[in-house]
């Protein structure tokens, strides 16, 4: 069985990253969403509402499963039986980054392999940073976000005003 993990921190989840994930699915039996946990970043959304949106916009996916990790992901796909990492690129800049993490990964684990997929053009300019940004000012973020997650975003923003 192949199993891979798409890691990330969904802060929120995009239409870039569901691309990402209907794509990266159909290439393996089990995708695991893996979302980082990562307790020296300040979030808009905790991990467990991340998973629960994550749950809910791949409900239709019938082989992808979502859970919170922290740590390293090495050992997060150790303790799934995961030996692919799936990872998006946008741009070169992520390219360089993305390659420097694949081949820490690499020696940390040599058994796991990194996949990179290119961003659909559509998506190539998008980051949850991006959204965050233009929903703080009240702007239109539905181009960006299921409708679903565009809710829970700017509900957020409510309540922090």
């Amino acid at each position: 069985m192949k199993i891979a993990i798409y890691p990330g921190s969904f802060d929120p989840v995009t239409k870039g990253h569901l691309d990402i994930i209907e794509r990266s699915s159909k290439m393996v039996d089990k995708l695991i969403v893996g979302v980082l946990n990562n307790g020296s970043k300040n979030p808009l959304f905790t991990a467990r509402e991340r998973v629960e949106m994550l749950n809910e916009v791949t409900k239709n996916f019938n082989n992808v499963k979502v859970e919170a990790f922290s740590g390293l992901l090495v050992d997060f796909a150790k303790e799934t039986n995961a030996s692919i990492i799936i990872r998006g690129l946008r741009a070169i800049t992520d390219f360089e980054y993305e390659l420097q993490m694949a081949q820490t990964n690499r020696i940390l684990k040599n058994d796991i392999d990194t996949v990179f997929l290119t961003t659909s053009l559509e998506y190539s300019y998008l980051s949850s940073s991006t959204v965050k940004e233009v929903a703080r000012c009240n702007g239109d973020i539905s181009k960006f976000l299921p409708e679903y997650i565009a809710k829970k975003v700017y509900d957020k923003f409510k309540k922090e005003c």
